[in-house]
C-alpha cells in the first residue's frame, strides 16, 4: 500500500504540473514586423506584450523592427512574418498590383501628417504655400499628392517652390532653413524635431484641408487567413486592449517600450509620441477598433490614381477583411 500510495503521489504531481505547463505550450506564436525602427507610435504593442494581453488570448507575440514597407510586405509573402504593421496607403498599392495581402484592421484613417514652417514664415492655411520652398521626397504621400491637394484647395502649385530632397536629409534641411516647408508626422516626428529646436512650430494640417490618406493598418497575408484565422483574431482582439490601457496609462507604455528600445530617446519624447499617437486612434461608434469602411479604401484608391495606373475593376473587398476583427 505506501508503495500504491507513492505512485498515486507522483501521478498526482504530474497531472498538477501538466495543468501548470500547457498553457504555456499552448501559445500561438504570432510574429509581427513594423515597417520602421522603434518610435512611441508602436507603443501599445509593448505595453500589451508586458501587461499580458497577448498571452491571456493565447498568443505569444514576436515584436521586430523593420526597414521599410516594402520589405516588411515581402516579409509576409514570403512566410517570415504574419502580420505586419505599415502606412495603409502602402499595402493598398502593393494589393492593387496583385501582392496577396489583405488589410486586416486600420487604426488610423486619416494619417497625422502635417507641413510645419518656422513661425517668422509661418503658413497655417494652403494659400500662404504659394511662395514658399517645401520639400519633396520618393514614397511621401504628404508631397506625392500635392498636386491634389492644391486642385482642392484651389492653389497654384507651380508657385511653391518644390525641392527635392533624399527623406533623410529632410530635417537637416528645414533645421537648416533650405526649405521654409516639410512633412512631418503629428505622431512621431513633430515632437522630435521641436525638441530639437526648442522651437513651436507652426502647422498646416492636411486632413483638415482635405488630404486624408489611411494609416497605421495591420496587414496579413491571404494564406495567414486561410490557415491561422483564429490566431490573429486573438492578435488583433489583444492588440484593441493594448490601445485602450495604453489611452489610460501612457507612461506604462512608456516604459515598456524603452525596455526593448537601446539608446532611446527621453522619456519625454516617447510619451508625447505614445499619447499623440493614442489620439488618433480612433473607432466609429458601435465597432472594433481597426474597422475598415468600404468607403476608406474607394477613396484611397481614387486617391492613388492621380499618381499610378489603377484597375478600375478590382473590387475593394480584395483590399481589405474585417472578419478577423469580428467578436
Amino acid at each position: 500500500m505506501p508503495k500504491l500510495r507513492k505512485l498515486l503521489g507522483l501521478f498526482a504531481v504530474s497531472i498538477a504540473a501538466s495543468f501548470v505547463t500547457t498553457p504555456a505550450s499552448a501559445l500561438d506564436t504570432v510574429n509581427v514586423r513594423f515597417s520602421w525602427k522603434l518610435k512611441g507610435e508602436y507603443g501599445f504593442f509593448y505595453l500589451g506584450k508586458e501587461r499580458g494581453l497577448y498571452q491571456k488570448k493565447g498568443i505569444d507575440v514576436v515584436l521586430g523592427e523593420g526597414a521599410g514597407a516594402q520589405a516588411a510586405l515581402g516579409g509576409l509573402v514570403k512566410g517570415n512574418e504574419d502580420v505586419v504593421i505599415v502606412p495603409a496607403i502602402f499595402a493598398i498599392s502593393a494589393i492593387e498590383k496583385g501582392m496577396p495581402v489583405k488589410l486586416a484592421a486600420i487604426y488610423q484613417e486619416r494619417a497625422p501628417f502635417v507641413l510645419i514652417s518656422w513661425p517668422d514664415k509661418a503658413v497655417t492655411t494652403p494659400a500662404q504655400m504659394e511662395g514658399k520652398s517645401l520639400a519633396v521626397s520618393v514614397g511621401d504621400p504628404a508631397t506625392t499628392y500635392l498636386d491634389v491637394f492644391c486642385s482642392i484647395n484651389k492653389i497654384n502649385c507651380d508657385k511653391i517652390n518644390k525641392v527635392q530632397v533624399d527623406p533623410q536629409l529632410k530635417f537637416p534641411q528645414f533645421m537648416q532653413k533650405r526649405v521654409d516647408l516639410i512633412s512631418v508626422y503629428t505622431n512621431v516626428d513633430l515632437p522630435i524635431v521641436e525638441e530639437r529646436a526648442g522651437t513651436k512650430f507652426p502647422t498646416l494640417e492636411l486632413p483638415k484641408f482635405g488630404l486624408n490618406v489611411p494609416g497605421l493598418a495591420v496587414v496579413v497575408s491571404n494564406k495567414g487567413i486561410a490557415e491561422k484565422s483564429e490566431a490573429l483574431k486573438r492578435f488583433l482582439s489583444a492588440s484593441e486592449e493594448a490601445i485602450e490601457l495604453t489611452k489610460s496609462d501612457p507612461a506604462a507604455a512608456t516604459a515598456a517600450l524603452k525596455k526593448a528600445w537601446s539608446a532611446s530617446p527621453s522619456d519625454e519624447l516617447i510619451k508625447a509620441q505614445v499619447v499623440a499617437t493614442s489620439e488618433t486612434l480612433t473607432s466609429e461608434k458601435g465597432r472594433p477598433l481597426g474597422w475598415i469602411s468600404d468607403k476608406t479604401i474607394s477613396d484611397a484608391l481614387k486617391l492613388m490614381s492621380t499618381t499610378e495606373q489603377i484597375d478600375a475593376n478590382k473590387p475593394t473587398t480584395d483590399f481589405y477583411t474585417n472578419d478577423l476583427l469580428k467578436k
